[in-house]
């Protein structure tokens, strides 16, 4: 079945559009772009990836992870981290020099994966994945 539309962004709400765009473009790669020239929606191709856009939000209430009755994320980004242990410790490392914080880092053996929050407040996974070469 051909499908219907195309993705084309997934759009972060926060309140600086531009220090989010940077912080993306530091983990993932890319370079954001004002649009418009203004400083309310920025672009961040990921290299080989979708396109993320920032988009202003004054007062913006972050997500209370994992809170599912109030306030509860509506979405999150799955980034992988590699296929060690080794690969997804260096991507924390990262993170949090870049201004992330854990929200959970409990049981990584089990679950293969850790949150945090960007500088926003917005959920994100690093995730190890066993055969990330091959995916």
């Amino acid at each position: 079945m051909a499908p219907t539309v195309r993705l084309r962004s997934v759009v972060l709400d926060c309140p600086d559009p531009r220090a989010l765009a940077e912080f993306y473009a530091a983990v993932v790669g890319g370079a954001p772009e004002a649009e418009d020239g203004g400083e309310d929606w920025y672009v961040l191709q990921v290299p080989g990836g979708p396109r993320l856009a920032f988009q202003r939000a004054e007062g913006l209430t972050p997500p209370e992870w994992p809170r599912a009755d109030r306030n509860a994320q509506q979405f999150h980004l799955d980034l992988d981290a590699g296929a060690t242990w080794e690969e997804v410790d260096a991507a924390h490392a990262r993170v949090l020099e870049l201004g992330a914080r854990p929200l959970d880092l409990e049981d990584r053996e089990k679950k293969d994966f850790q949150v945090y929050a960007d500088p926003a407040g917005h959920p994100f996974c690093l995730c190890r994945i066993e055969n990330a070469s091959s995916s």
